[in-house]
């Protein structure tokens, strides 16, 4: 299940970090967001390494469907209602800001990554709310206009269209613009203290930390935990589609996304929170609705994506806590990486070389009202919701009843174990709690993986540690 964007762009092999160093800044974290921040930072003149715990760009920015968008759905009436007109545009302006530097930063160097301006566009079944959507839109500054006709081969009542969007092939733009950093790739970090980083290959001291791994490992200061959940989407990339001149999203529940790459299609949906997929059928359902819309086309590739996403759908981008002055953070882009990504590395840049950005105030991580009090509360609800379940007793299930090349939680000596069958048989336990903070995990059927509910860690069928918050595999039985 890798990308289109993994087999079509081989990046070249850093080695480990082997020993203790001292460093101006340590980025934590080589996708899209951590190795952007790294660039800016070094071309300001500051010295930059990059620490990353597998390889470069193996985690969700391998993933993404690469829409380089301030378009990032039906967002900018809930932004001007709960945050202000000004903080608003603040949001909307950093994105279109990250659109234009990525097209600069492409045509002055040159790089070589299937760039292509496209628009972007939001489609629904109520026209009112998509004209007065692409009404609030454009009074922020952005490009927005609400159209009538769509390219998709289904009815709709329009979309709200962003002129002068773009997309590319993700990797590649990658792998020009980590050539002149330093990268230590399989080199995990396993703990934080002041400005000491403990990692599997010995220690780094620096000045400046900053945490771009997705999501933030340290639960304390800060508690991330407690303000942000993970959700999965799913991709199909299929041959012979028709093509659909932009870059599609719906609205609401259940909506599907559409892009062209080449003579590809990309088809996406079935999103849902992680650790909430126990009935599994997302693959299959994207493959319906392809039969049914495309009914020529061929699957030759599926992937799926995780996102982080904060309690008031806004990333955050800045210090880690008041009492880590010198930790910096990057992290619940809510589906929307590419431009985040751009928008964070320019903003922690500013931060840290003291100069103003005049979109750092939308984005701070220490940002606490009454209307964001309700969102995170239910994020800490739901993790606590998860750990709750390790206090009832649920019917002991037998291995047997397992189905081969699947999961299931079973009671073994009075204690719930994660247990993985395989096709011929061999039984495969595991500790079914996730060692980030203790909550149940959950079997997914559709990738064959142990998700946690409460804050997204995922662990392949035997055990092993795909993705944090966890910075550990699970016990094996």
């Amino acid at each position: 299940m890798e990308s289109i964007w993994t087999e079509s762009c081989l990046i070249k092999e850093r080695e480990p970090l082997k020993g203790n160093i001292e460093a101006e800044i340590a980025v934590i974290g080589a996708g899209l967001a951590g190795l952007l921040a790294a660039s800016a930072l070094q071309k300001a003149g500051r010295r930059t390494i990059v620490l990353e715990a597998n390889r470069i760009a193996s985690g969700q920015t391998r993933n993404t469907t690469a829409k380089i968008t301030s378009q990032h759905g039906m967002i900018y009436r809930r932004l001007i209602d709960t945050v202000g007109k000004s903080k608003a545009r603040q949001y909307a302006m950093a994105n279109e800001a990250a659109v234009e530097t990525y097209r600069r930063l492409i045509a002055e160097e040159n790089i070589d990554c299937s760039f292509k301006e496209r628009s972007a566009f939001v489609y629904g079944n109520d026209g009112k709310e998509l004209e007065a959507e692409a009404e609030a839109a454009s009074s922020l500054g952005l490009p927005a206009s609400f159209v009538r006709e769509t390219a998709l081969p289904f009815p709709t009542a329009g979309a709200v269209r962003f002129a002068h969007q773009a997309q590319f092939h993700p990797l590649q733009f990658i792998d020009h613009i980590a050539r002149p950093l330093t990268v230590y790739e399989n080199t995990s970090a396993l703990r934080v203290e002041d400005d000491q980083i403990e990692t599997t290959g010995g220690q780094v001291r620096a000045k400046q930390i900053v945490f771009a791994c997705h999501y933030p490992f340290v639960n304390f200061p800060g508690m991330y935990f407690a303000r942000m959940h993970q959700e999965r989407s799913y991709v199909l990339a299929l041959e012979s589609a028709s093509r659909v001149d932009g870059m599609w999203i719906g609205s609401g529940e259940g909506a599907f996304s559409f892009r062209n790459y080449k003579d590809l299609l990309l088809l996406g949906g079935g999103g849902h929170r992680c650790g909430e997929n126990r009935a599994g059928g997302k693959y299959e359902l994207l493959r319906k609705m392809a039969k049914s819309w495309f009914p020529d086309s061929r699957e030759i590739a599926h992937w799926s994506a995780q996102d982080c996403v904060s309690a008031d759908g806004i990333p955050y981008i800045g210090r880690y806590a008041e009492s880590r002055p010198n930790w910096y953070v990057a992290t619940g882009f809510h589906k929307w990486g590419m431009t985040s990504a751009m928008a964070s590395a320019m903003l922690l840049r500013d931060l840290i070389c003291g100069r103003e950005n005049p979109y750092a105030d939308v984005f701070a991580p220490d940002r606490f009202d009454a209307k964001t009090l309700t969102g995170i509360a239910a994020e800490g609800g739901q993790a606590v919701k998860g750990l709750a379940k390790e206090l009832f007793q649920i019917p002991a299930e037998r291995a047997a009843e397992i189905p081969g090349g699947h999961g299931g939680v079973v009671l073994l000596h009075g204690e719930k174990v994660g247990v993985y069958k395989t096709e011929d048989g061999r039984l495969y336990p595991v500790d079914i709690r996730c060692p980030h903070l203790g909550c149940q995990l959950e079997w997914n059927p559709d990738e064959r993986s142990w998700d946690c509910p409460c804050h997204g860690s995922r662990f392949d069928r035997f055990g092993h540690l795909i993705s944090g918050p966890a910075q550990e595999d699970l016990a094996h039985g």
